[in-house]
């Protein structure tokens, strides 16, 4: 059932079907993980599902958002979002695969490109939700690790800056994608929901060519937030 609910404490909107597909927390993180973004930057989300990084980006900014979306029934939850919210000029959202990127803008074209992707490895013995469209979002049926960084290279202009947020248990295998993309890590934070507790997930932020500097952020603990804005800030 398709239903609006409040974006959080962000004054806005957002379409959500209550029983095939919400927004994640991880999203609300990312898009808050994010630094000052520079007047005319061009931002890119893949698996931008119901467009909630977007969304959160332009309480902040005013720069041009593209998001891309696999799902069609997704896709045309993000679409109303930004209708409500008044959005249109500012968010652009596309139906397709980010693999696809071709067909709908050149390379090397954005300064910021994002990525809340699927977590979980594929297999034909993995055991994934009977629902199609949750599948698709939990698992790398269409875009795996690999893909994710490809995306992110082949769009951004030189020194652009990649944010990731993923599993911990996969931490191994994203540095070293970074490093086959020369993607450098300049920034590291891990997110927990309780003190006594692994880690559940890690937020990236990657540039482009960059350099060897990093900074591993103080844990974050996330345990009874009433609030996650400007949750990083210094």
């Amino acid at each position: 059932m398709k239903v609006i609910n409040d974006l959080y404490d962000y004054g806005l909107k957002i379409v959500q079907d209550s029983k095939a597909f919400k927004f994640s927390l991880d999203s609300i993180l990312l898009a808050e993980f994010v630094d000052k973004l520079e007047k005319n930057q061009k931002v890119l989300d893949i698996c931008t599902g119901n467009a909630a990084i977007p969304l959160i980006l332009a309480t902040k900014y005013k720069n041009p958002i593209v998001g891309m979306e696999i799902q069609k029934e997704i896709y045309k939850l993000a679409l109303e979002s930004i209708d409500i919210n008044n959005l249109k000029e500012q968010i652009n959202v596309i139906n397709g695969d980010a693999k696809s990127w071709k067909n709908y803008f050149p390379g090397n074209n954005f300064d910021i490109v994002l990525a809340n992707p699927p977590y979980f490895k594929y297999q034909n013995s993995s055991i994934i939700n009977d629902m199609s469209c949750k599948a698709i979002a939990r698992h790398e049926i269409y875009l795996d690790l690999h893909d994710c960084f490809r995306v992110a290279w082949e769009n951004l202009k030189d020194r652009g800056v990649f944010y990731l947020v993923h599993l911990p248990d996969r931490l191994q295998e994203i540095l070293t994608e970074a490093e086959n993309f020369k993607f450098r890590v300049k920034k590291i934070q891990f997110v927990y929901t309780n003190e006594n507790k692994e880690a559940t997930v890690v937020l990236f932020k990657f540039v482009k060519n960059g350099n060897n500097a990093v900074k591993v952020k103080p844990p974050l603990l996330i345990q009874n937030n009433k609030s996650y804005k400007n949750i990083f800030r210094e």
